[in-house]
């Protein structure tokens, strides 16, 4: 079994690059999965793994093996080279290099008649979009789309405030207009959350196939959803504001969707 022991290893230095760069991991095709719950979850997920790398006065060999085969590469690491690489300060010692998936619209496959989906446009923060995939998660929606990323799925940020759902969802990624052209040919309903030309929320009926839009909080969803939608739609607020993080956002709309599908809340 390979050990590594200084940070200033060039396949360490690689891995650095993959963790700080979007530009290496969809060059190589690879990143890096940080944490024992994360990596079942990409396991669970039919993930292919690359190496697992972990530091033994962390996390036994032994708990390793309770995760992966006796075939997975597997690679000792340092203290020193484990906190370089690490994202999180909480630890458990072990980290998975992993191959990413393709998440084009052609990929996606719905076990529903009438599948339940959520997309989000051009949301920039990486901790919204872990708090949508969680949200989504929660919902068992039956995918998500991502509009015009600003982010690549894979980001460290994104994992983690996912909490792994990244890896749960079945997740897409598109422009606007070639989603909007994919709901369209298959009938799916386009519910827009945005203040313009509106209807509360919970007046629409979500029993058929339905796409939940939101759009970035400071500037909402660009004109083409607006265009696109069956109906737009809004969450009325009592306060002295107009708006609510995207991920509340979409909760509340989805769970309202889910209780008209029959889901107990």
């Amino acid at each position: 079994m390979k050990e590594i022991t200084s940070i200033h290893n060039s396949y360490i230095k690689n891995l650095l690059k993959l963790q700080e760069k979007s530009r290496e991991r969809k060059k190589q095709g690879l990143f890096i999965i940080e944490g024992k719950r994360e990596i079942s979850l990409a396991i669970s997920s039919n993930y292919e793994f690359d190496t697992i790398l972990f530091d033994p006065d962390l996390i036994s060999e032994n708990e390793i093996l309770h995760l992966f085969n006796e075939n997975v590469n597997r690679t000792i690491i340092s203290k020193e080279v484990y906190q370089k690489l690490a994202y999180r300060d909480s630890t458990e010692g072990i980290l998975a290099l992993v191959k990413s998936k393709d998440f084009s619209l052609k990929n996606i496959n719905f076990k529903n008649e009438h599948p339940l989906i959520l997309i989000a446009e051009s949301v920039e923060k990486p901790g919204n979009i872990g708090a949508l995939l969680r949200t989504a998660d929660a919902a068992n929606v039956d995918a998500v789309f991502i509009a015009n990323p600003k982010s690549d799925l894979y980001n460290a940020n994104i994992i983690r405030s996912s909490v792994g759902c990244v890896f749960t969802n079945q997740v897409a990624v598109g422009t606007s207009e070639e989603i909007i052209a994919f709901l369209q040919e298959k009938s799916i309903n386009i519910y827009a959350a945005t203040l313009q030309n509106s209807n509360e929320y919970y007046k629409e009926n979500y029993l058929q196939s339905t796409a939940i839009v939101v759009g970035t909080e400071a500037t909402g969803l660009t004109e083409i959803w607006r265009e696109a939608a069956t109906q737009n739609i809004n969450i009325p607020m009592q306060g002295q504001i107009d708006s609510m993080n995207v991920s509340v956002s979409a909760a509340i709309i989805l769970f309202e969707a889910k209780r008209q599908r029959g889901f107990k809340i």
